[in-house]
């Protein structure tokens, strides 16, 4: 394996949608930002109450899910030795395709402020080689993009198999894809388990995005020999 593709896949990331620009609870905190709400990303833990009637709003408006995931993987010495590549994948199907060398702010407040900015001038810095750019792009141009040598979902519909083992293998291709679904609660959409080769299961249970990241990580770093 020269380089891990790892997709956050589906993740809870985007502005405010165009139904809850209006939202008094939206209006006001839009205001004591000094933004347009179009101008801000969906959270769930401040817009609670505006999200009740949204579609599919269990899978929404969760962009620490995107922050705590990236900083796992971007701080790992696999990505300090150039052998990781991160793309999110958004449930609006937009790609932000992050620069291995990005050192994202770990404060939260100023991570959103940062994808904030993604999303108005496309890529950050907005002069100069980005660190960051936003795409629209859908799981499956996204894949062929890439042009892996496999795919394989993390997922609890997939095959139980021990995490070690899954990994031991992902390091023996050529240019695997790692998917990872950036979302709180449920399961893939069907177009991602349809792109996916293989499915896998590697606990009894759901476990959060940047827990299962940080894992398969570093059973990629083991299985290399990366260890000092």
């Amino acid at each position: 394996m020269k380089i891990l593709n790892f997709i956050l896949a589906e993740s809870a990331l985007e502005l405010i949608p165009k139904p809850l620009i209006n939202h008094p609870s939206i209006l006001n905190y839009a205001k004591k930002r000094g933004k347009k709400p179009e101008q801000m990303l969906l959270d769930r833990s401040i817009h609670h109450t505006a999200m009740r009637n949204l579609p599919n709003a269990f899978k929404r408006g969760r962009p620490d899910i995107v922050h705590f995931t990236l900083l796992n993987i971007l701080g790992s010495p696999l990505n300090r030795k150039g052998m990781v590549k991160v793309y999110v994948h958004t449930i609006q199907d937009k790609v932000i395709d992050v620069n291995s060398k990005v050192r994202l702010p770990k404060n939260y407040n100023r991570f959103i402020g940062l994808i904030e900015q993604l999303y108005e001038f496309k890529k950050v810095p907005p002069k100069g080689d980005p660190l960051l750019t936003l795409k629209d792009q859908n799981i499956l141009e996204l894949i062929k993009e890439i042009k892996p040598s496999k795919v394989i979902a993390f997922t609890t519909l997939g095959k139980p198999i021990i995490l070690q083992k899954v990994c031991e293998s992902i390091v023996k291709e050529e240019n695997p894809i790692v998917l990872v679904g950036g979302f709180p609660h449920n399961h893939f959409s069907e177009k991602i388990l349809k792109v996916s080769d293989e499915k896998v299961k590697v606990y009894n249970e759901a476990l959060e995005a940047w827990i299962i990241a940080a894992r398969v990580i570093y059973g990629c770093e083991l299985a290399l020999g990366i260890n000092f």
